[in-house]
């Protein structure tokens, strides 16, 4: 299984910019979002983050916004388990291959359509978004419009919610690759280099623990 040492490596391996360190609110942020992580959810180091991101100048609205990507993180059982319960589905003969539906046709031009955002999703979990939308079209809306909430709301930036997306994926208690290398790219292409994404690698490294909530 590939461990933190492992993603510095391939991460060393990347030509990109040095670029500059995170700042004192990104940071306070990355680590609230680290903390309030479902593979986390460490109370005293929660309020701890929290106070911290409120002493750089952060906002309400932004430190909701950081809880809010972190826990998509319950999405990952969707993306492990859709395709997985398809193939069994057809070994114990249920008919899983018909083609799409008019009705479901319609959902996935909507949702998924020519936005190269899925495409990459595509690659790195192969029939993933299908898998959902023929178990479940409400589960597939659901999927669309959860995940979409901290990026409509727009009070971190982008490049900061990318950053803690890949953060929380490599921490020892997750590490979801395909989830690292999709957050990974997107942000090196929103300007990230190698200085941010190295720290946010020690901030995951250095994850809370799960010492369960009273």
């Amino acid at each position: 299984m590939t461990g933190i040492a492992e993603i510095r490596r391939q991460v060393d391996a990347l030509s990109i910019e040095e670029g500059q360190s995170l700042s004192a609110q990104e940071r306070a942020l990355i680590k609230l979002g680290l903390a309030a992580s479902v593979t986390s959810l460490n109370t005293q180091a929660i309020d701890s983050a929290i106070q911290e991101a409120f002493g750089t100048g952060a906002t309400p609205g932004q430190v909701q916004e950081v809880v809010s990507v972190v826990s998509g993180l319950g999405v990952h059982s969707l993306m492990v388990t859709a395709t997985a319960i398809l193939a069994r589905a057809r070994q114990a003969g249920h008919d899983v291959d018909a083609p799409l539906t008019e009705f479901e046709s319609a959902k996935w031009a909507a949702r998924v359509g020519d936005d190269p955002f899925w495409s990459t999703m595509e690659h790195e979990l192969p029939g993933f978004l299908r898998a959902l939308l023929r178990l479940s079209p409400a589960q597939f809306d659901a999927f669309f419009d959860y995940c979409a909430v901290p990026w409509k709301s727009g009070f971190v930036r982008a490049r900061v919610k990318e950053l803690l997306a890949m953060a929380s994926d490599a921490t020892p208690a997750h590490l979801f690759m395909p989830g690292f290398r999709l957050h990974l790219a997107n942000a090196i292409k929103l300007g990230a280099g190698r200085r941010a994404i190295e720290e946010c690698l020690t901030l995951a490294a250095l994850a809370p623990p799960h010492v369960g909530v009273e």
